[in-house]
C-alpha cells in the first residue's frame, strides 16, 4: 500500500486536489494487485441497532486497514483523530494516513487502534483542554 502511494506521489507530484490522488491511487492498487474497496461506507451500531450515519474512508485495503489520503499543508490533529475514528466505530485494526501535498515528499504515518491508544490521545486532549 505505501509503495502505490509513493508511486502515485512519484508520477503525480504534489499539488492536485485529493480526489485525483484517489483515483491514481484506485489504478495503482488495481496494477500491482492490492486488494481495496474505495469509498465503501462502513456502517456503524449503537446498542446493537444500525445507525444511518456511516463512515466513509478512501479505503478499505486487505479488508483490516483503513487507509486516509489527504492533500493538505500538514498533517494535524483533526486528520488524525478522522481516522482514528474510523478504527474505533469499524474494529478496524490498522489505519494508514497519507498526505499528497507535502513536500518534498510524501507524507505518511501508520496508527494501530488500540483502546490504549485511544485513552492516551483523549487524556492528552484533556489536559490541553483544561
Amino acid at each position: 500500500m505505501v509503495g502505490a502511494c509513493f508511486e502515485v506521489y512519484k508520477e503525480k507530484g504534489n499539488g492536485f486536489h485529493e480526489a485525483v490522488y484517489q483515483e491514481c491511487l484506485e489504478i495503482e492498487f488495481e496494477l500491482s494487485a492490492v486488494p481495496s474497496v474505495a469509498q465503501l461506507p462502513l456502517s456503524l451500531e449503537y446498542k446493537g441497532k444500525l445507525l444511518s450515519q456511516k463512515y466513509i474512508p478512501d479505503f478499505l485495503c486487505f479488508d483490516q486497514i483503513v487507509l486516509e489520503i489527504k492533500a493538505v499543508k500538514a498533517l494535524f490533529d483533526d486528520h488524525r483523530a478522522q481516522l482514528i475514528n474510523y478504527l474505533r466505530a469499524t474494529g478496524k485494526p490498522l489505519g494508514l494516513l497519507v498526505n499528497f501535498a507535502s513536500f518534498p515528499k510524501l507524507e505518511w504515518e501508520r496508527i494501530a487502534y488500540t483502546t490504549r491508544i485511544w485513552f492516551s490521545r483523549f487524556f492528552a486532549y484533556l489536559a490541553v483542554r483544561n
